[in-house]
């Protein structure tokens, strides 16, 4: 289903001339999270840029206080998309609205660590032109360290959290595309919701010979509000489990091939009280349409192996660290 267009509640459409940055972000409730999160944004310098909120059905205070916040800008605009778009959906909607040559998305319970992080994140994807995504370093804002539940990279490289390399993914806390691979690799697949579409993503980009990389020099401060948040328990391993094989089977997975990933997932779903949803997934998973399956290009391939497959190490670790150890702090990545 297409969806309808977004109305404009306050603040003015992207400028039509050339300038950097769209600074996206997807409001629904958290009304004073998300007024701090687009204060960050219009706060930040050296370069030029437009702020981008696009709501996806908060109730009337919020939508209110976050009109009365947007009033009148020139660099910035409020939109409502009528409904809950997901964050796959969403973030395609907004990012249509802008032209900027880089798009950031920012959550709406996270914040930039200071003014300048917009500018350093330019500076990266302008000193290679390869370079189709990067993702920030999340940081807990109550602590400043690492935040637990936004690591979506292997185990072995989280002692490099404050560094760069290469990656296989982002987490979509706070991250930054350049436009071009954007629309090179098609944007998000709307089908996944939330869970794993940046993965999906970044591996159509990959696919394209864009590179992706991490930098954990350039970081948000992620408040993992509680609010409007699909925990575990709810449906959120249900869309991970069958996010991910969907995703596999886009790429040309058989299912004989996929079943050691589905017995990982049923005996992590069944440790932790989710064997149900599991269930549930693995089902929806075999339903959804994948389309004509095609294989990764080798190098792709190479890629994957060498910054995801890699760090994870051999079958005995993976057990021990993606089945046998407990799920991330009951939040979500964003």
């Amino acid at each position: 289903m297409i969806p309808a267009a977004p109305r404009l509640l306050a603040g003015a459409p992207a400028p039509a001339g050339a300038y950097d940055v769209d600074i996206i972000i997807l409001a629904l409730g958290r009304p004073a999270e998300t007024e701090a999160a687009i204060r960050s944004a219009l706060a930040q310098t050296g370069a030029s840029r437009h702020v981008i909120v696009l709501d996806q059905g908060s109730d009337a205070p919020t939508l209110a206080r976050l009109t009365a916040l947007m009033a009148g800008r020139t660099d910035a605009a409020l939109f409502a998309a009528g409904a809950n778009l997901g964050v796959a959906g969403g973030r395609n909607v907004a990012t249509a609205l802008g032209r900027g040559r880089i798009i950031v998305g920012l959550d709406n319970d996270a914040e930039f660590t200071d003014p300048a992080t917009l500018s350093r994140a330019i500076a990266v994807l302008n000193a290679d032109t390869a370079l189709g995504a990067i993702g920030f370093r999340i940081l807990a804002d109550t602590s400043g360290t690492d935040d637990l539940s936004a690591w979506g990279y292997p185990e072995a490289l989280r002692a490099r959290s404050a560094a760069r390399f290469d990656a296989a993914t982002f987490v979509g806390a706070g991250h930054a595309i350049r436009r071009a691979a954007w629309e090179d690799a098609g944007g998000y697949d709307p089908a996944l919701f939330f869970t794993w579409e940046e993965f999906d993503f970044c591996l159509r980009a990959i696919d394209r010979g864009w590179a992706v990389r991490y930098c954990g020099d350039i970081a948000v401060r992620h408040k993992a509000a509680p609010a409007q948040r699909v925990g575990w328990a709810g449906r959120r391993w249900f869309h991970f489990v069958r996010n991910r094989l969907y995703i596999a089977r886009k790429w040309g997975a058989s299912w004989p091939g996929l079943a050691p990933r589905c017995t990982g997932y049923l005996v992590k779903g069944a440790r932790h009280g989710l064997l149900r949803q599991t269930l549930a997934a693995l089902l929806a998973a075999i339903r959804m349409p994948a389309g004509a399956p095609r294989p990764l290009s080798p190098a792709a391939r190479a890629w994957l192996a060498r910054t995801d497959a890699a760090p994870r190490g051999g079958p005995l670790r993976r057990l021990r660290q993606e089945v046998f150890a407990p799920l991330p702090p009951d939040q979500p990545r964003r």
